[in-house]
């Protein structure tokens, strides 16, 4: 039964649940307010009772003492009644008004006469109810018992109790009742966001390009509310996010899968191609037969460089344990003039500008592949600018970082492609043929080498003007 309650209690809202929790609460409040109140109110009473007995036992001593019995007349439902106690024995005197049942009043004389103190007991008569009963001593061996109704008392208690239980009851519906709408119009903000969340469960997040279009709005609930107000709208931003970085992920992937395909398409038709030519006898010719042969080995060589460059990015992407780094200790001003001279005698009639440090500049660093980003940096110059354009490699040292700016006085590069130089196959002429603008790797292998140094790669570009510059963190 126990549990059953309990599975029920579980299953009700919030709201309910916490209308009955503030029932309990103001229950058990009313239940000691009640408790207190009604024995205060009882104390009370009895106190001016025995107030009032023992200003009436005053003039009945004196009335017992002159005529040996009272003969006043009591007041309506009292008794009273003289006794003589010798050796713990009483004995009523006559005339007496006192009620059929003596067995209390005696017991007290007795007990009365055996101390100074004056005595006052709750008994019940037979036949006559709860009574309050004083003994006072008149004289040596005269003890004097009154005895007071309590029916007055018990109905004003009872009448008490019964307002008491009337006003309670009431107040309780009526805050059960109100407070339940109350908080129900509080929990409202709780409900439209859970609303809200029902809402985003049934929206397909399964579509590439999905995006949330459900938030969390309306005032009211208080500061805690808006906070959770805010931390749900905050949670959706991020899963927004999220889902748009997902869905630009799955585009890019998608395009760099078809770019991978067509640039491995090209070289591998030419070897099918060179490959069939073989098969026919002008092809075998000694002079055909070379220069097919370097063709060949020519592509593949193509085909390999690429495949190279897609695994060197794949691992990087992957941030495998074993990163594809090997950091050693190495200067940079010496790397920066063995690219200069690569490239100066990969271009002899291309103008290059070397402005180095005087002395060493010792970084922890991967050598070959630091001297890659800078082949690829001054090879990307180039090839994207006319001939005879003027390039510029500079090395310097700032707080905590090494730089390296490759410059070039070429036509620049437009507004709209500077922000996806570095994506994967991107190539800012389309024209360009691969033979000469190569497979739009280049740039995107020297950014995700930077950035595993720690270090990052940045492009500002103006007509007349392009600078890549290179920052390198000194450990």
């Amino acid at each position: 039964m126990i549990a059953r309650l309990r599975r029920t209690y579980r299953r009700l809202r919030l709201g309910t649940r916490l209308a009955l929790g503030l029932g309990v609460l103001s229950l058990l409040v009313f239940a000691v307010v009640g408790t207190a109140l009604t024995t205060y109110m009882r104390d009370y009473l009895e106190r001016q009772l025995g107030e009032q007995m023992k200003l009436v036992q005053v003039v009945q001593s004196k009335d017992a003492a002159t005529h040996g019995t009272v003969t006043r007349e009591p007041y309506y439902g009292w008794y009273t009644a003289v006794y003589d106690v010798t050796d713990g024995t009483a004995a009523l005197r006559r005339p007496a008004d006192v009620p059929s049942d003596t067995v209390a009043l005696t017991a007290l004389a007795t007990e009365r006469a055996g101390t100074d103190e004056e005595l006052v007991r709750t008994a019940h008569i037979d036949g006559e109810g709860t009574y309050r009963l004083r003994a006072c001593e008149v004289d040596p061996g005269v003890v004097l018992v009154t005895a007071a109704p309590m029916e007055g008392v018990e109905e004003t208690v009872e009448q008490l109790v019964t307002v008491q239980v009337v006003a309670f009851v009431a107040a309780l519906v009526a805050l059960v009742v109100i407070g339940r709408k109350m908080l129900r119009r509080g929990l409202k903000p709780l409900s439209d966001i859970a609303h809200t969340a029902h809402g985003i469960a049934s929206h397909d997040l399964t579509e590439s390009a999905a995006r949330l279009p459900l938030r969390a709005a309306g005032p009211g609930g208080g500061p805690e509310v808006e906070e959770l107000r805010t931390a749900f709208n905050t949670m959706l931003e991020h899963i927004d996010d999220s889902l748009a970085v997902r869905a630009e992920a799955e585009q890019r992937l998608r395009r760099f899968v078809a770019d991978a395909s067509h640039e491995l398409r090209t070289p591998l038709m030419s070897v099918r191609g060179y490959a069939d030519l073989f098969q026919y006898a002008a092809a075998n010719a000694p002079d055909e037969r070379d220069r097919h042969l370097a063709r060949l080995r020519g592509e593949a060589a193509r085909m390999g460089f690429l495949l190279d460059d897609l695994l060197l990015l794949a691992r990087l992407d992957a941030d495998e344990v074993a990163a594809p780094l090997r950091l050693t200790e190495a200067d940079l001003v010496e790397l920066v003039r063995e690219a200069a001279d690569a490239f100066r005698a990969a271009h002899p009639g291309r103008p290059l500008t070397v402005r180095l440090p005087e002395g060493p500049v010792r970084l922890c660093l991967d050598g070959p592949r630091v001297r890659q980003v800078l082949d690829n940096l001054l090879t990307n110059a180039a090839v994207h600018t006319p001939a005879g354009t003027e390039v510029c490699v500079a090395a310097s040292v700032t707080s905590g970082a090494a730089l390296v700016r490759v410059t070039d006085t070429g036509p620049g590069i437009p507004p709209g492609d500077r922000e996806r130089v570095f994506d994967r196959f991107y190539r800012v002429d389309k024209a360009r043929s691969r033979d000469r603008g190569g497979s739009g790797l280049g740039l995107s292998v020297a950014a995700s080498l930077v950035r595993a140094h720690g270090g990052d790669i940045t492009l500002t570009s103006e007509p007349g003007a392009t600078e890549f510059t290179v920052r390198l963190p000194r450990r």
